[in-house]
Protein backbone atom coordinates (compact mmCIF):
# COMPACT_ATOMS: atom_id res chain seq x y z
CA UNK A 1 0.00 0.00 0.00
CA UNK A 2 1.39 3.40 -0.96
CA UNK A 3 1.51 6.43 1.34
CA UNK A 4 -0.60 8.53 -1.06
CA UNK A 5 -3.35 5.94 -0.97
CA UNK A 6 -3.17 5.76 2.82
CA UNK A 7 -3.58 9.55 3.08
CA UNK A 8 -6.78 9.33 1.04
CA UNK A 9 -8.43 6.64 3.18
CA UNK A 10 -7.18 7.35 6.70
CA UNK A 11 -10.52 8.96 7.64
CA UNK A 12 -12.41 5.83 6.62
CA UNK A 13 -9.93 3.71 8.60
CA UNK A 14 -10.55 5.84 11.68
CA UNK A 15 -14.31 5.60 11.20
CA UNK A 16 -14.09 1.84 10.81
CA UNK A 17 -15.80 2.03 7.44
CA UNK A 18 -13.23 0.09 5.41
CA UNK A 19 -13.35 -3.62 4.76
CA UNK A 20 -11.49 -5.95 7.10
CA UNK A 21 -8.86 -6.67 4.46
CA UNK A 22 -8.24 -2.94 3.87
CA UNK A 23 -8.17 -2.35 7.62
CA UNK A 24 -5.47 -5.00 7.97
CA UNK A 25 -3.48 -3.61 5.05
CA UNK A 26 -3.66 -0.11 6.53
CA UNK A 27 -2.65 -1.37 9.98
CA UNK A 28 0.37 -3.13 8.45
CA UNK A 29 1.29 0.05 6.60
CA UNK A 30 1.06 2.08 9.82
CA UNK A 31 3.32 -0.48 11.51
CA UNK A 32 5.88 -0.15 8.71
CA UNK A 33 5.65 3.60 8.01
CA UNK A 34 6.30 5.96 10.93
CA UNK A 35 5.28 9.01 8.86
CA UNK A 36 1.85 7.63 7.99
CA UNK A 37 1.39 6.34 11.53
CA UNK A 38 2.12 9.83 12.90
CA UNK A 39 -0.30 11.40 10.39
CA UNK A 40 -2.99 8.88 11.33
CA UNK A 41 -2.54 9.63 15.05
CA UNK A 42 -2.80 13.37 14.41
CA UNK A 43 -5.94 12.86 12.31
CA UNK A 44 -7.39 10.69 15.09
CA UNK A 45 -6.80 13.44 17.66
CA UNK A 46 -8.39 16.03 15.35
CA UNK A 47 -11.32 13.73 14.64
CA UNK A 48 -11.83 13.01 18.35
CA UNK A 49 -11.68 16.72 19.17
CA UNK A 50 -14.23 17.59 16.48
CA UNK A 51 -16.53 14.80 17.64
CA UNK A 52 -16.37 16.08 21.21
CA UNK A 53 -16.97 19.69 20.17
CA UNK A 54 -19.61 19.19 17.48
CA UNK A 55 -22.22 16.80 18.72
CA UNK A 56 -24.97 15.82 16.26
CA UNK A 57 -27.29 18.20 18.08
CA UNK A 58 -25.10 21.28 17.59
CA UNK A 59 -23.69 20.68 14.10
CA UNK A 60 -25.58 22.73 11.50
CA UNK A 61 -27.75 20.66 9.16
CA UNK A 62 -26.07 22.17 6.09
CA UNK A 63 -22.66 21.05 7.36
CA UNK A 64 -23.89 17.52 8.04
CA UNK A 65 -25.41 17.30 4.55
CA UNK A 66 -22.24 18.60 2.86
CA UNK A 67 -20.04 16.19 4.80
CA UNK A 68 -22.30 13.24 4.06
CA UNK A 69 -22.33 14.04 0.33
CA UNK A 70 -18.55 14.46 0.27
CA UNK A 71 -17.99 11.15 2.03
CA UNK A 72 -20.38 9.32 -0.30
CA UNK A 73 -18.74 10.84 -3.37
CA UNK A 74 -15.28 9.89 -2.14
CA UNK A 75 -16.36 6.33 -1.30
CA UNK A 76 -17.85 5.97 -4.78
CA UNK A 77 -14.70 7.36 -6.41
CA UNK A 78 -12.42 5.19 -4.29
CA UNK A 79 -14.44 2.03 -4.94
CA UNK A 80 -14.56 2.74 -8.68
CA UNK A 81 -10.82 3.38 -8.85
CA UNK A 82 -10.14 -0.24 -7.91
CA UNK A 83 -7.85 0.75 -5.06
CA UNK A 84 -5.71 -2.19 -4.08
CA UNK A 85 -6.22 -3.90 -0.77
Amino acid sequence: MLCNEVKRVVYFFLDGSVSDSKKQALARHFDDCPDCDARMRIQKRIRDFVHRRLSPVTAPDKLKIRLTRSIRAFRTEWSASGASE
